[in-house]
Parts: C-alpha cells; structure tokens; sequence
C-alpha cells in the first residue's frame, strides 16, 4: 500500500478505500486475512485506534468479517459487491460527464474505439 496521504479526506476513510482497492484489483481475496492493526498502525505509523475505525467501516459494511481470536478477514461475496457498488456509481455520477465530454468534443465511436491493427490479437467477443 502507499504511504502516502492526502488531506481531502480522514486517513481512516483513504485507508478504507486502499483496503477496497486491494479487494477489488484481487490482491486481497475472500477468505483472506486483513494485516493486523497494529501491523498496519507501525508500517504507517499511524495511530492503531485509526486503522481500527478503518477496518470497523469494512465490517459495517460487511466486505470484512471479525473472527474472535484470528483477525480480520474479507468476506465472501466482498469483490462482487465492491464491484457491483462500484460499476453502479461510474454510471451514476462518472459516465455521465464523460459523456458530455464526448459529445462536447465530438468524438466519433471509431476515434473512442479504434480498429485494431492488422496482426494484433483482438478480443472474443463470446
């Protein structure tokens, strides 16, 4: 994870969403265990009461299960919700500046999406 942080937003809010981002681009998979808080609190020296409300979002929030005794560990079904979550909010508040932006800038669908060239693999469309 980077270490650094930015002051848009709390640093327990940034640490959730890098945790997020783990589970989403699969470095972290469902049934893995989160690092400890006070592993994280020392690799970041942040305080451990941080990294603690961080990982209680990820619980309330049921991406991330507690188990007595052993840790944190993300739930199942956490990637297909985080996914699912996120798919939902691009369309909702990203694509629809993007596609203003198109339209604004004229782009035609051959200039978004070009031809691939001659030789180069394409993808199945099945």
């Amino acid at each position: 994870m980077n270490q650094q942080w930015d002051n848009s937003s709390p640093i327990y809010r940034q640490l959730r969403d890098r945790v997020v981002a783990m589970i989403l681009e699969g470095v972290l998979k469902e049934g893995d265990p989160l690092p400890s808080v006070r592993n994280v609190a020392a690799e970041f020296r942040i305080n451990p009461l941080t990294v603690l409300k961080s990982y209680q979002q990820l619980v309330d929030e049921q991406l991330v299960e507690k188990r007595r005794g052993l840790g944190m560990y993300v739930s199942a079904g956490a990637s297909a919700a985080l996914m699912a979550d996120e798919r939902r909010r691009f369309l909702e508040q990203e694509w629809p500046r993007v596609r203003a932006t198109i339209a604004r800038l004229g782009l035609t669908s051959e200039e978004l999406l070009p031809m691939p060239a001659a030789g180069a693999p394409t993808k199945d469309p099945s």
